[in-house]
C-alpha cells in the first residue's frame, strides 16, 4: 500500500491525486505540537489551520479515498512527522511513501531525508498550486543584476498571455501603481466583511488542554474565515462584487472604521491551497468582462499584480534565498520587539489601531504590514528575527515562504535591497496621508521634537542619520540626506536626541 501525506496547508482538492479513489492508497493527516508551536500562535490561526484540515478530511473520505487522521489530542499521537508515519507503518502494509512537496524549507529538508531514516522508497510530486516553480525566479534572474518583480511579473504575463493585446499590455502601460495609493473617498461606502460562522469551541479546548500557547482574540469562539474550497470561491465572488470595484484605488489606503476595507482576504484560502490563484486570476478577469460595472484598469491590474506579481516573486525569492535568508540582517539590529506588539497596548495610534486590528482578526492588510508596523520595527532598529517571529505567528495567512520575503526583506530590509529597491521607511506625514489615524492620536504628527512630538518622526531622521553609510549612496534616497543636510544643527541636534530618548523605552511609547 502506498502511503501519501497531506500537510496542513496543501488542501488542494483539484490535485491530480484526488482524481479516482484507490485501494491501495491511505492518505495520512496529523496534527502535531511542533507545528502548533515553532512559533506562537494567534488563536485564529491555530483554529483555521485544524478547521480547514479537518473539513479537508471530510471532503475526501466523501470522494471514497481512505484516510488516517491523527488529532492532536489523540493518545496514540507521537507528535513528529517522522514518528507518526512509523506508527501507521507498523498498522497497514505500507510499500512506499508519497507527499506533496512542502512551501517551506525546514519541512522540505525534514522529509527530503525521510526515506534514509524509515527505510522505506519516499518520492514527491508538485503540488500544483503555484503558477511557477521554485527555481523559475533564480533562472530569470541568472544574468540580471537585480531581481526586479516589476521584471518577472512582465514575463509571467507575456507567459501566460494574462492582460496581453498580443505583445502589449491591455490598457497601455504595464503597471498602474501611481493610480493606486489614493487616500480613502469617504464618500465611497465600504462593503461589510464577508464573514462565516464556524464554532471553534473544540478546537480552542484541545488547544489549551495540550498546552498550546497561542494569543490574540476570536470572540466567541466564532470563526469567521473560509474553510474549505465553496466558501473560498465564495469569498473571491463576494470581493468581486463589492470590493474590486474600488481596490486599486485604495489598497493603500487605512480607516479606523474599517478592518477589510476592500481587500479580498484571500490569503488564508491560498495559502492553504483550497484555491488556485490561475482560477482567481481567470475568474477576476471573466467578472470585468461580463460585468455591467465599469471597472476601471488599476483596479483589475492592482489585484492581479499581487497574486501574479508579488506572490509569485515572493516565493521565488524564498527558494532562491533560503537557508541563508535566516541571517541576514544588513543594519545589524537588535533591540528587542516592543511589548505592545503583543496586546496593542500603546498611545500611538496607528500602532494601536494595525495591531489590535490583528490581535481580533488575525488579519491586516498589507500596507498596515508595511508601513505602521514594519516601518516602525525597523525604524525601532528591532532585530529581524522578533519581527519575524511575531509576523509569522499573529497573521492567519503567514508561512514563512511568504511571510519572511515580505518581512525580513521587504519591510525589515535586512536582505540589504535584494527585494526592494530602498528601505520602506516613512515620517507620520505617510500615515496622515493614507489613514485617519492621526486625527485621535496621543501624538502630534508635526512635531519632530519635544513633547508628545511623534515617535515616527524623529524615528525616521535617526534612522537615516545612523544609517548613513549604508544608505547615502542609494539614489532613491539622495533627497532624503539633502533635506537632512540643509536642516539646522540645532534642530537635528533635537531631533536625533528625541529619537534616543524613545528608543530608551520603546515600551512607553
Amino acid at each position: 500500500m502506498i502511503l501519501r501525506l497531506i500537510l496542513g496547508d496543501q488542501l488542494n482538492e483539484t490535485h491530480s491525486w484526488f482524481g479516482k479513489s484507490e485501494d491501495d492508497v491511505l492518505y495520512l493527516m496529523m496534527e502535531i505540537i511542533p507545528e502548533a508551536t515553532y512559533v506562537r500562535h494567534h488563536v485564529q490561526k491555530l483554529a483555521g489551520f485544524f478547521l480547514a484540515m479537518r473539513s479537508f478530511a471530510r471532503t475526501i473520505e466523501s470522494k471514497g479515498h481512505h484516510l488516517f487522521y491523527i488529532r492532536l489530542d489523540d493518545p496514540e499521537n507521537r507528535q513528529s512527522f517522522e514518528s507518526n508515519i512509523k506508527r501507521v507503518m507498523t498498522k497497514f502494509d505500507i510499500t512506499k511513501i508519497e507527499y506533496i512537496l512542502p512551501d517551506e524549507y525546514r519541512v522540505d529538508r525534514l522529509l527530503a531525508d525521510l526515506s534514509d531514516r524509515i527505510d522505506l522508497p519516499c518520492s514527491s510530486v508538485d503540488s500544483e498550486h503555484f503558477l511557477t516553480r521554485r527555481e523559475d525566479l533564480g533562472d530569470f534572474f541568472a544574468s540580471k543584476k537585480r531581481m526586479l518583480m516589476e521584471s518577472f511579473y512582465r514575463h509571467l504575463r507575456k507567459r501566460d498571455n494574462i492582460l496581453m493585446d498580443r505583445q502589449s499590455p491591455v490598457g497601455g502601460q504595464w503597471n498602474f501603481d501611481k493610480s493606486n495609493r489614493q487616500t480613502y473617498d469617504a464618500s465611497i461606502p465600504i462593503p461589510p466583511a464577508l464573514e462565516f460562522d464556524h464554532t471553534a469551541t473544540e478546537i480552542i479546548d484541545m488547544c489549551r488542554k495540550m498546552n498550546i500557547n497561542s494569543f490574540g482574540y476570536i470572540e466567541k469562539d466564532r470563526f469567521i474565515w473560509p474553510i474549505d474550497r465553496k466558501q473560498s470561491l465564495a469569498l473571491l465572488d463576494y470581493f468581486l462584487e463589492n470590493g474590486l470595484p474600488y481596490f486599486g484605488s485604495f489598497q493603500d489606503a487605512m480607516s479606523s472604521e474599517s478592518w477589510s476595507m476592500f481587500h479580498s482576504r484571500l490569503s488564508f484560502s491560498l495559502n492553504t491551497k483550497m484555491i488556485h490563484p490561475g482560477e482567481v486570476i481567470q475568474r477576476t478577469i471573466d467578472y470585468v468582462e461580463s460585468s455591467r460595472k465599469d471597472i476601471q484598469m488599476n483596479q483589475l491590474e492592482g489585484f492581479i499584480r499581487q497574486i501574479l506579481g508579488w506572490r509569485e516573486y515572493m516565493r521565488g525569492i524564498y527558494w532562491n534565498l533560503m537557508p541563508g535568508f535566516n541571517d541576514m540582517n544588513y543594519f545589524e539590529h537588535d533591540r528587542d520587539l516592543p511589548k505592545f506588539y503583543w496586546d496593542g497596548q500603546t498611545k500611538m495610534n496607528c500602532m494601536k489601531q494595525a495591531i489590535c486590528q490583528s490581535l481580533y482578526f488575525a488579519y491586516a492588510h498589507h500596507i498596515q504590514r508595511l508601513m505602521i508596523t514594519g516601518n516602525f520595527a525597523l525604524l525601532a532598529g528591532v532585530h529581524p528575527d522578533q519581527v519575524d517571529y511575531w509576523y509569522l505567528g499573529i497573521y492567519i495567512d503567514a508561512i514563512e515562504w511568504v511571510e519572511k520575503p515580505n518581512t525580513r526583506g521587504m519591510s525589515q530590509f535586512a536582505d540589504g535591497g535584494i527585494i526592494a529597491t530602498k528601505p520602506y521607511v516613512s515620517s507620520a506625514n505617510y500615515i496622515r496621508k493614507m489613514s485617519d489615524y492621526c486625527a485621535h492620536c496621543h501624538y502630534d504628527h508635526s512635531k519632530r521634537a519635544g513633547e508628545r512630538s511623534c515617535p515616527f518622526n524623529s524615528l525616521y531622521w535617526h534612522f537615516y542619520h545612523r544609517n548613513r553609510g549604508k544608505l547615502e549612496g542609494n539614489p532613491r534616497i539622495t533627497m532624503m540626506y539633502r533635506v537632512w543636510d540643509n536642516m539646522a544643527e540645532e534642530d537635528k541636534r533635537d531631533i536625533v536626541q528625541q529619537a534616543e530618548r524613545y528608543l530608551m523605552d520603546l515600551d512607553a511609547l
